[in-house]
């Protein structure tokens, strides 16, 4: 549980952070949106550090599974294209993938 609770809101921190930049470069936004933009990045990158992992790389390993599923979700709340059958068959193979590297006995 605690591992969700850092990595679900790290992945809409930098989901966020990055749709900033998106936002100023391909929607004409302001780019006084990168100013939120790079407090959620440095957000995301804070979160990151409580990672239970025991390195940087696994800890990133795992996150990368959380990252294209909360893409996803992100894409459906806030861009209004939900997700179809094959993004979600993706999403839960990265799921598993990280859930085996995070929960994988070690030696």
């Amino acid at each position: 549980m605690l591992t969700a609770a850092i990595y679900i809101p790290a992945a809409f921190a930098e989901i966020g952070g990055c749709f900033c930049f998106w936002a100023w470069m391909r929607l004409g936004r302001s780019a006084l949106v990168l100013i939120p933009g790079g407090i959620c990045l440095a957000l995301f990158a804070w979160m990151l550090t409580f990672s239970p992992a025991d390195n940087a790389g696994r800890a990133y390993a795992i996150y990368g599974g959380v990252y294209i599923a909360a893409s996803l979700i992100w894409s459906w709340l806030v861009e209004g294209l939900p997700p179809d059958r094959w993004d979600m068959t993706g999403a839960a193979i990265c799921l598993l993938g990280a859930a085996i590297i995070l929960l994988g006995p070690r030696g």
